[in-house]
This record gives C-alpha cells, structure tokens and sequence, in this order.
C-alpha cells in the first residue's frame, strides 16, 4: 500500500498549472499540424494538447517554430482534426521520478500502467538531461557480481561500465536481460521496453523478470502501437529515472530494449520535421541522439552514484555494421553478441564470445585470471577456425597439441558458457580453470 506523504500531495498540487498559453489549428498537413498563435511563446520540444471535440484528447510535440505558425507533430493519427481546433501549451517535457516507482510499470509520461495509483516526486528533472562532467567523473569501479558465468569470467561488467548487446530478433536477448536485471549487483533497475510487442510486456514484467526482479525494479514501457513521440520518449524517460536514484548515491542497472526502435521512432519524428535521410534512410541527428542517451550513463561525480548500463541492439542479419550498431558500438565501453546458429542449436545465451569484448579487461582480472581468460580464448579460436575440417572427419588427433586441447576443452567451454552461477566470481574461474585442464598437456608431441 502506498503511504501518501505530504510532500507527494505537494508535489500533485504545484503541477496543476492555472493557466496555459492557447493557439489555433490553422493548417493539417501529411502527419503534422501547423498551429496559429503560439509562435511568440513555444519553444523547440514543447509539448502541446489539441482539443478534439467528441475524441481523446491528444497530445504533440513541437518540431519547428516560425514568427507566427509552429509545426506539431501529433501523439498519433491526425484523423478528427479540424481546422481551428484549441491547442494548449503544456510547456516542456520533463518527468517527476519518486522512490515509489521501485516495482511499478510506467509510461514514458510517468503514468502507471500497472492499474494502482502513483505519484510525482518532488523533484522535477528534464527529460533530456545533461551528462556528466567528464573531468569529474569517476573512472570505472570494481567487477560486479552478475548471476551468469560468462560475464563472471570472459566478459567481466564493472560498475559504471556501458556494454552494447547485439542480437537479431528471438535469439534470446529480452531473456539475457531479464537475468542479468535478476543476478547482476545493483540497488535499482530501470528497465526501458522501447517499441515492445504490447502481449510480451506483461509477459516480460510476470514471467521473465518475475516477482523477484521487480522488487528493485522500475519499467517504462512504450509499445509498438504507440506513437514515435512516445517511443523515443522512453529511452530518456527510463534514463531521467536512473539519474534520479544515482543522485542518491544508489548503483543503478539500467537496461535498455532496444535501441534501435529508440532510433527508428527519433527517424520517424525527424523526417516529419524535414530533415533528410542519409545513413541508409536515417538522419544525420540520429548518431547524437544514440551517443547523448548513452554518456548520461556511466560512473558518477562526488557523492552520487554510479549507472551501470546495457543497450541492446537489434541487427539484421547479423550486420554489425548497420547504422545504429556502428554508432553504438563505436561509445561503449565493450560489446556482447548473440549469434543465430547458436540459439538454433540450443545454447542459451547465444553468446558468440569471439565476436564479443569487455574493454573492462585486463584492468577488471588478476594476472593469473587474465591467463585463463586468454587461454579459454585461443582454444575457442582454434576450435573454430578448424570446425569445418574437424566436422568432416578431414582432421588426424595428434597431428597438432594445440588443436587437440582445443577439441577436447570446447564441449565444456561451449556449455561453461551457458551456466549460471550461483555463488561468486571465484566460483566461475575454478569452473573456467577446470574446463581448461586437459588429458595431454599443451604443446605435447601427441603420441602415445
């Protein structure tokens, strides 16, 4: 039950305004209004209420401003406009995060869509916040526990740390996530759900994450049926809420599904403002609006927190060299991918270690742990470089040492990296270690 407190009370009270500032459809074009009236005293990112009678009113957002017409892009369809329709100017987009929302699902406008009451906090925070101070902020802190043997080992995550995961679609990252918000060391969750299927978010929330994920956690969900506003408006909204308790002093998880349907809708309001396209269809502005998102998150200053975050990526086809994941790729702090032919042989995580890297390493292991760390990786690369040949029966045992351990680790090695772990790092690198030993010492002749 929620304790309604008076500062909660206050804070509903003074975002009640008495007054807004009023102007007049004057033209409906394909997808955007231009709106009369307004033009002395809207600004860039304002959002509006337009007034249609008999209907739900709607909502928009300002995307380009002349001396006498601004042009709105509407929450939604223009059907039912009508030409001298009231539009409200509710001023700029911010949100009111509350300690309360810990275990709530959100929309992007902190409303709840979980079906109980919920309040602002007192505090009012711009959607678009500033990041960090980079000669203030702290380097990356300590390795973090995670729950999964790979990130405890061969990918390491340390607090603060920023990773990419990249993956085409059902091959098991809403899954990953979902573990990784349950296991990894952190006293807040912000989960961001940007442009989810509507049926698999209460499936995400209930059966995915569960009771015990949700217990520190907060999800701001925006489905695919909603407009490009709002899904964009998700990714800052969910990360404005992980600003708020790292301004507490709390470690922050943030994680977010996914990026590229964050710059799909930015894509989508772009082009309706007039601005081109040029990376295969999406605009210039697009790789500051991935880049922004991303240095919100990170280490801290002073006495605040840190945000440990992970961004996921939707790629076709495996392209690692499309737009979004380039873009991505290019400010993180480390990548994970998740290969195809891996899920469809039935390992889970679908993690492609090979492909993937934390740039947290060396400085997250001791020298002895770095070791196993190179080790489990040479053999893996040995293992596939020469798969096709020892699939086809076409390779001898004993022709070379190196090949042999690597045949024989990769079965515990392939499974290692789908274990889960469920007492600590030290654990892991002995599981590591152990799959690593092998009958014939490395670099033997081979014969008997």
């Amino acid at each position: 039950m929620i304790q309604v407190g008076f500062e909660m009370v206050a804070a509903e009270i003074a975002a009640i305004a008495p007054a807004h500032d009023v102007g007049r459809v004057a033209r409906i074009g394909r997808g955007t209004i231009e709106v009369s009236g307004l033009g002395h005293v809207a600004a860039q990112g304002d959002i509006v209420e337009i007034d249609t009678p008999g209907q739900a009113t709607r909502r928009g957002e300002v995307l380009n401003l002349a001396q006498d017409l601004i042009t709105v892009l509407p929450d939604g369809d223009i059907e039912g406009l009508q030409i001298g329709a009231a539009v409200s100017l509710l001023g700029s987009s911010q949100i009111a995060p509350d300690d309360s929302w810990i275990g709530r699902v959100i929309d992007p406008m902190g409303a709840a869509l979980d079906g109980r009451p919920i309040f602002r906090g007192a505090q009012v925070r711009p959607l678009r916040g500033a990041p960090v101070n980079p000669t203030e902020r702290r380097v990356l802190g300590a390795r973090l526990e995670t729950g999964l043997a790979v990130f405890n080992t061969l990918l390491p995550i340390v607090r603060g740390q920023r990773i990419g995961l990249f993956a085409g679609s059902g091959v098991g990252k809403s899954t990953l996530l979902a573990k990784l918000a349950r296991g990894l060391h952190a006293d807040v969750v912000v989960i961001a759900l940007i442009g989810e299927r509507g049926r698999e978010v209460r499936e995400f929330v209930e059966r995915v994450l569960g009771a015990e994920g949700m217990r520190r956690a907060v999800v701001v969900a925006a489905t695919s049926d909603q407009s490009p506003l709002m899904r964009r408006r998700c990714g800052w909204a969910a990360m404005a809420v992980a600003e708020h308790f790292r301004d507490q002093g709390r470690h922050v998880l943030f994680l977010a599904d996914s990026v590229t349907r964050f710059a799909e809708a930015h894509r989508e309001i772009a082009l309706a403002s007039g601005e081109g396209g040029s990376l295969r269809g999406f605009p210039p502005s697009t790789a500051h609006q991935i880049t922004a998102l991303s240095e919100r998150a990170g280490p801290g200053t002073g006495t605040a927190g840190d945000i440990t975050a992970v961004f996921s990526v939707l790629v076709a086809g495996s392209d690692m060299e499309e737009p979004v994941a380039d873009i991505l790729r290019g400010v993180l702090d480390g990548h994970v991918v998740l290969d195809r032919k891996i899920a469809e042989r039935g390992r889970y995580p679908a993690i492609d270690l090979l492909r993937s890297v934390s740039r947290a390493l060396p400085g997250a292991a001791s020298e002895a742990e770095n070791t196993l760390i190179s080790a489990a990786r040479q053999r893996l690369g040995a293992y596939d470089r020469s798969e096709m040949m020892i699939r086809a029966g076409l390779y001898a045992s004993g022709t070379d040492p190196d090949l042999d351990a690597a045949i024989e680790s990769w079965p515990k090695l392939d499974a290692f990296l789908a274990e889960d772990e469920w007492e600590n790092t030290a654990a892991s690198f002995r599981k590591l270690a152990a799959c690593l030993t092998t009958t014939e010492p490395v670099g033997a002749s081979g014969k008997s």
